[in-house]
């Protein structure tokens, strides 16, 4: 049996695939544990050193672009709502999204995921001038050449939640993507206290965050994808039938999570987000997502990191296979 080395964040529901009880046909799943696993997305855009592994999927879109060598599953292990991810610095005066126009936030890099969806959403929802905003960065992007002349690196060494905290940014987002982390994601790296909040800490942008981000789901049907799966072409090109069994993998992977645990009672964000949808939090397959590949296709060229002819047709984004909704 062929191996294949299959790097993942930490999913309960995609852990039945690595443990081997899930069978990926004709094939032997060798797990590379990286962590953080952001520090994996480098790893595989820039020197292909893995077979399968999970990326942030503007980054794939990105590296498509560029000719990389990498093809995708439409599996999406994580999803995300956004509304909450923005927190303003104290005594900042910022109480609507329009007050963002003109200040300085910070995200760990420009075209990470997380700040692909918030800018979209300011844009398409409340109608900020993102290209007014200076974008205050920490970190490189995956792939570097496209962020724009409205982003300024930090060069002292200071994290973000520090500058937020001195009032030296006007917001940032939370997390991974922001104050939640310092540094490169590199081995050993380790989440950061996030500023505190109260009365003399950062608040967020929306205090109903929940409230919106439902409504926004409700109303457009996109619902912000976070990974997706990526196989080095090669081994496509060598097995045209290797992303099919891939995802079925994954798919039955899930089920026998599901079966166990079918209140996603292991990741209570994932539980609380299927309950606010009314459905899979985290649903595969291209046709159950359509919506939301749309939208990060959308975004992504209206913030300069794909070019206008990119393709806007969700289907071409991945391998030939069949992925029935899963």
């Amino acid at each position: 049996m062929d191996k294949l080395t299959v790097v993942l964040g930490d999913y309960p529901h995609a852990q039945p695939l690595l443990d081997g009880e899930t069978e990926t046909d004709g094939f032997l799943v060798e797990p590379v544990e990286v962590k953080p696993v952001i520090g994996a997305y480098r790893r595989m855009i820039r020197d292909l050193e893995f077979d399968v592994c999970e990326l942030a999927p503007v980054s794939y879109l990105m590296a498509r672009q560029e000719g990389i060598p990498l093809t995708a599953v439409p599996v999406f292990l994580n999803r995300r709502f956004h509304h909450g991810d923005v927190q303003c610095a104290t005594h900042c005066g910022i109480r609507v999204p329009k007050d963002l126009e003109g200040r300085r936030i910070g995200v760990r890099a420009y075209s990470v995921s997380t700040g692909v969806w918030v800018r979209g959403v300011l844009r398409d929802q409340y109608g900020v001038d993102i290209d007014t905003i200076t974008w205050v960065v920490d970190d490189d992007d995956h792939i570097e050449g496209r962020a724009p002349a409205n982003v300024e690196r930090v060069t002292d060494g200071r994290s973000l939640g520090e500058l937020l905290r001195a009032g030296e940014i006007d917001a940032a987002l939370t997390g991974n993507a922001g104050t939640g982390r310092a540094g490169a994601p590199k081995a050993g790296w380790t989440a950061a206290a996030e500023p505190a909040t109260g009365d003399d800490g950062p608040y967020p942008l929306f205090p109903e965050a929940g409230t919106l981000a439902v409504d926004h789901y409700l109303r457009t049907g996109v619902y912000p994808l976070h990974s997706l799966i990526s196989v080095r072409s090669e081994l496509v090109e060598r097995d045209p039938g290797l992303p099919a069994k891939l995802y079925a993998a994954f798919a039955e992977s899930k089920r026998r999570h599901l079966a166990a645990e079918p209140d996603w009672s292991a990741v209570p964000r994932l539980a609380r987000q299927g309950r606010a949808i009314g459905g899979d939090p985290v649903p595969y397959g291209i046709g159950a997502n359509e919506p939301s590949l749309n939208a990060m296709v959308r975004f992504a060229k209206d913030q300069g990191l794909l070019d206008a002819a990119f393709t806007d047709d969700p289907r071409a984004l991945f391998a030939a296979g069949d992925y029935p909704d899963a």
